[in-house]
């Protein structure tokens, strides 16, 4: 009963050690972001309440229009602000990448914003895997431990071919990215599919976003980014991906 009760103080304590170090990293990242912010030139107030994380269309537009009437005389300093903030929400799951990517067609040139979206994604992605390689294993195990079980036996499928299923994962909508950044480190996913997969499966999806921010102004919600048939072509893209690793199984029982 005793030895019981100091396993559960003792993993009770270990948890509490990794949302420390988890709140003083986000902490951090704060300062950091506020630092680069301050770059940016000063605003007058009714442009300064537009600075924020879009969380919805609305957002990402006001954001849009302050931002490119500085992009002009300032474009370093925005695509500084733009690039840290878009790995800032990848590096702690936050929501609202999706209207960065949108606001990257509406404020950079292709292939500029395209480039910036993968390498953001990428950097932001690993970013997430490290920190939670590191101190979010027990976390990620405590609260999702059915669906990493489910997953990690879908990727024991597939050892022998992690860069295309990540490719694959990306550029379909079935598992969301948060998931796969936090627990691809918990199922021994190494770093090299994962970082290379993700800036090349990002891709696909992201030209729908930059597509989507040329018409910035007309959007409604996020969900004008992707039409039914682009929906089921990033499917058949993800598919196409694959087929490599099917003619590999096919030649290989042939072999065998």
């Amino acid at each position: 009963h005793y030895f019981i009760q100091s396993n559960l103080r003792m993993t009770s304590n270990n948890d509490r050690r990794s949302l420390v170090i988890l709140a003083a990293v986000f902490g951090f990242a704060i300062l950091t972001l506020s630092i680069i912010y301050s770059y940016l030139p000063d605003l007058p107030s009714e442009h300064q309440k537009h600075i924020k994380l879009p969380m919805d269309i609305e957002d990402a537009q006001n954001l849009g229009d302050v931002l490119s009437i500085y992009k002009e005389t300032h474009y370093y300093s925005v695509m500084g602000v733009y690039f840290a903030t878009y790995i800032f929400l990848q590096t702690f799951a936050i929501p609202g990448s999706i209207f960065l990517s949108i606001l990257s067609g509406f404020l950079f040139p292709f292939p500029i914003n395209l480039f910036l979206i993968c390498c953001c994604s990428a950097i932001g992605a690993t970013n997430c895997f490290l920190l939670f390689s590191l101190v979010g294993r027990k976390i990620v195990m405590r609260y999702f431990p059915e669906r990493i079980q489910k997953w990690n036996s879908q990727v024991d499928k597939h050892r022998d071919s992690l860069l295309n299923y990540i490719i694959f994962l990306r550029i379909t909508p079935f598992l969301p990215n948060w998931f796969i950044n936090m627990t691809s480190p918990v199922i021994g996913v190494p770093v090299f599919p994962f970082v290379f997969g993700t800036f090349l499966g990002v891709a696909p999806p992201s030209l729908l976003a930059i597509q989507a921010g040329k018409t910035l102004k007309t959007l409604t919600s996020a969900r004008d980014v992707t039409s039914p048939f682009q929906f089921f072509l990033l499917i058949a893209l993800g598919l196409m991906t694959m087929i490599p690793v099917v003619f590999k199984h096919y030649f290989r029982k042939k072999l065998e």
